[in-house]
């Protein structure tokens, strides 16, 4: 059952130079291709986390976060993805028809689905959840916590839409700042509550991920750096290669700091990256620092420690932690075994989520899931699943 919602459109902004915005509505969907770095792990604002969903081939698994003991199995057909809703009780889950919300304390798929054509990402901030539809370029916007109240009915929602269909992502700051991709995705444009331009760069080619670091500063990823948003200004961060590309945004409210993925060679085969980036904002700079020898990694298998350390998942089967003052390696926790890059990237492989410094590793090999203490450096728990697991969100 699918139920529609109250909505009203924002004030209509420019998003390339083309022209202004008309406020439409939406069509069908299909899966969007690698998520950016959505939510802040780590900062003081998340809820702590109850539940990890999982998808499966056939279902999803909604697992208790301390004991990782299996509460609910829901049955769901094709290659879906979740994201979190923000309120600590809810995930979104993309369909061929947009993102259809998973309450994961029954738990049980609700019938409430926020149409769109091709759901992409969900971005929730400063208590408002934005979601993406690649399909026609449009954000939905809505009260991070209205379906703790109500998940019966959809919230009302307001549509901030695109001159044309495209990857991309949005947020809204505190202060009703909204930030969005160009749909030639060249880079960025932030406007205020009142649909008033405030600042753009097309100096973001391939732009992609988002992140919000220390002050509310919104951090974007481009195939040559990243582009930084703060009060009303968009600076350039350039990466220290003529090509070196950051497409995904792992941040806390705490740091300045980004933690980004890193390509250095377009021609580069397979989904294995050897290297991860710091963005500075503050310093504006980005160092780039090598894993160890023979480790790779995916955009599945970074994340943020409790001291704002970076955190990459290795293909040798080992969580490497380092400082993000300077990228150097604090220590390795081997978890499981060595793994090997997916032939595509919406195939299963290791993937990880870190909350209130517990690491939560999946192993597609075995069908496990593990939680690891990053203090301790010790696995806590373990637990077999019913499929082999593929995409996790943590609520």
């Amino acid at each position: 059952m699918t139920i529609a919602s109250p909505s009203k459109t924002r004030g209509a902004i420019a998003v390339s130079a083309l022209g202004i915005l008309a406020l439409t509505g939406c069509a069908q969907t299909t899966p969007a291709a690698p998520s950016e770095a959505a939510a802040t792990p780590g900062s003081a604002s998340a809820p702590a986390s109850e539940t990890v969903t999982l998808t499966y081939d056939g279902g999803l698994v909604v697992l208790d976060a301390a004991t990782l003991e299996v509460v609910g199995d829901v049955p769901i057909d094709g290659f879906t993805r979740v994201n979190p809703v923000g309120d600590g009780q809810n995930v979104l889950v993309t369909t061929e028809t947009g993102f259809q919300v998973l309450d994961t304390r029954e738990p049980a798929l609700t019938g409430l689905t926020f149409e769109g054509s091709k759901a992409g990402h969900a971005v929730p901030h400063a208590g408002k959840t934005v979601l993406f539809f690649d399909g026609t370029g449009d954000s939905v916007i809505f009260d991070t916590d209205a379906l703790l109240a109500d998940n019966t009915t959809l919230p009302e929602t307001t549509t901030v839409a695109s001159d044309a269909a495209h990857h991309g992502v949005s947020i809204e700051l505190s202060d009703g700042t909204f930030v969005t991709t160009l749909s030639d995705r060249t880079g960025i444009v932030a406007t205020d509550a009142d649909g008033n331009e405030l600042a753009r760069s097309t100096d973001c080619p391939g732009v992609h991920g988002e992140g919000t670091v220390k002050d509310e500063v919104v951090i974007v990823g481009c195939e040559n750096g990243a582009l930084a948003y703060a009060n009303g200004e968009i600076t350039k961060l350039s990466s220290p290669d003529d090509f070196g590309r950051i497409g995904n945004m792992f941040t806390t409210e705490e740091s300045a700091i980004a933690l980004g993925d890193y390509k250095s060679d377009p021609d580069a085969e397979g989904y294995l990256l050897q290297a991860f980036s710091l963005v500075d904002t503050a310093a504006g700079a980005i160092s780039v620092h090598d894993l160890p020898e023979g480790v790779g990694y995916t955009f599945r298998d970074l994340g943020r420690g409790s001291d704002n350390e970076a955190i990459v998942l290795g293909s040798d089967g080992s969580l490497h932690l380092f400082a993000e003052a300077d990228g150097s390696l604090i220590t390795s926790i081997p978890v499981i075994d060595a793994w090997e890059g997916p032939a595509e990237w919406q195939d299963a492989h290791p993937a990880l989520k870190v909350q209130d410094g517990i690491a939560y590793v999946t192993d597609p090999a075995t069908s496990t899931i593990h939680a690891v203490d990053l203090e301790t450096e010790e696995i806590t728990t373990s637990e077999t699943l019913p499929g082999v697991p593929n995409e996790i969100a943590l609520s």
